[in-house]
């Protein structure tokens, strides 16, 4: 599958926005209990409701779907409650809106709103809510009403890779064979010498649970064992997701998830990726100087975004290199050292980062007073706000480091820095986006793979 040759330009969409926050805002208005949930949202994980919205239900009648195709969205082909009719945004990150017949409010009115949780059942128990959940459990689409007043309702759902709008009710052996998939991804083997053939048998890990569960629910799998991977050695990580757990919400507002690569294993990347039903969409080039470039990844039914890095030359960047084989270099970039460091993002290492979307100057200063340092913004814009916590650092291997010197890709100095003080990991990303922008820009991201390159790190002693 070759990306496409013209740029992906990816824009802002404010009266969109302007459209969905109105109708959100009064909703609240209308339902105090969900007004104080945003209230406690903001307090408690300094997040904000909108990106914790699934969907929203307006009232169909005149006017509503002229309104929804001049601001860009259209149909989706999902399964939905009869009557009920999906609209989405292919240009723009905002919930899907539904249209519902017979509500007897005014047409455009929210007349319901669901927000998006990792576990239905951790909300409601955060909540002390007793509620019926609809859906078995493991199952790709659960949903229980949460509260309900003023002819509205409050829903919370939770989503494995499901597209629809209506509970699943699976046969019994279902949430076992789920289980099982989870736990076959979770523990399987992430140390190789040998780094292709590690990938090649993870790759035939992947064929084989989305044999066995279908591309949206094999992702959804994975994606959640590699959040708990990667949480284990991130600080901030965890310190973030138990603030949010403490309202029972999970790592559902989720950005992007940034996957490091080796030069000759990036292929084998792709193809993982792609088995798990991703598709290319943009790519970056940081420059002849940074030594490094990106193949931007979503999967439409599971809403997931990967950045795959990889160091490139200038030579490389016209072509496919998500999947034209990429021969090793002596000389390692950013992205390439990181992995010799520390092993590629599918392996040993886990993710490089992992994005969330929070309010980012009150995420900021409540991460700092918990001990968790944010560094300087490497996207500052009205419509984009993004800063890296300050990186973990990990210990480096003796043997990792003795091949690296022996290979010339390092020196003794820099052995001793990194055997003494480690060696950066991973980070945590505090993102907050605006008026639906679903890209990313260039020139910022360059900016911290430069700054975050672990020969440029300041030097730090292991903890």
């Amino acid at each position: 599958m070759t990306p496409p040759r013209e740029p992906i330009q990816w824009l802002r969409h404010p009266d969109a926005e302007r459209f969905v926050m109105d109708r959100l805002d009064q909703f609240v208005t209308d339902m105090p209990p969900v007004t104080d949930l945003q209230t406690r949202l903001l307090a408690q994980t300094n997040t904000l409701l909108l990106d914790w919205l699934d969907h929203l239900v307006l009232a169909d009648g005149d006017g509503p779907r002229g309104q929804l195709a001049d601001l860009g969205f259209e149909p989706e082909d999902a399964p939905a409650e009869p009557g009920d009719t999906i609209y989405y945004h292919p240009g723009a990150i905002f919930p899907r809106l539904v249209l519902r017949a017979g509500t007897g409010a005014t047409p455009g009115t929210a007349v319901a709103a669901a927000i998006a949780v990792e576990e239905v059942s951790a909300f409601l128990m955060a909540h002390h809510v007793a509620a019926p959940i609809e859906g078995t459990p493991f199952s790709p689409y659960r949903r229980a009403r949460v509260w309900q007043g003023n002819d509205r309702q409050f829903l919370v759902v939770e989503r494995r890779g499901h597209r629809g709008f209506v509970p699943l009710h699976m046969a019994s052996p279902y949430p076992l064979r789920y289980r099982r998939a989870f736990e076959g991804w979770a523990a399987r083997p992430r140390e190789f010498d040998d780094v292709c053939g590690g990938l090649e048998r993870t790759l035939a890990l992947s064929r084989s649970l989305v044999s066995d569960l279908g591309a949206d629910t094999a992702a959804w799998i994975a994606f959640a064992a590699e959040r708990d991977h990667w949480q284990q050695r991130n600080r901030a990580g965890w310190v973030q997701k138990g603030r949010q757990d403490s309202l029972g919400l999970g790592w559902a507002n989720h950005d992007h998830h940034a996957f490091r690569s080796s030069r000759e294993t990036f292929s084998l990347l792709i193809q993982i990726l792609e088995t798990f039903g991703f598709q290319p969409r943009e790519r970056f080039y940081a420059g002849a100087e940074a030594g490094w470039g990106a193949q931007v990844m979503e999967q439409p039914a599971c809403r997931f975004v990967v950045f795959a890095d990889v160091d490139l030359a200038p030579d490389e960047v016209e072509g496919d290199f998500a999947h034209d084989p990429l021969e090793p270099q002596r000389e390692l970039g950013t992205v390439g050292l990181w992995c010799a460091l520390h092993g590629d993002s599918m392996l040993a290492a886990g993710l490089h980062h992992l994005a969330c979307r929070l309010d980012f100057p009150a995420a900021t200063a409540a991460l700092a007073e918990l001990g968790v340092e944010t560094m300087r913004p490497f996207s500052d814009f009205s419509y984009l706000r993004q800063a890296f916590t300050r990186g973990e650092r990990w210990a480096v291997s003796p043997q990792r480091l003795a091949r690296l010197v022996a290979s010339g890709q390092i020196d003794e100095r820099q052995q001793e820095r990194f055997a003494t003080g480690g060696a950066v990991g991973s980070h945590l990303e505090n993102i907050q986006r605006s008026e639906g922008f679903k890209g990313f820009n260039q020139q910022t991201v360059s900016d911290i793979i430069r700054r975050t390159d672990p020969r440029s790190a300041p030097e730090r002693r292991k903890r």
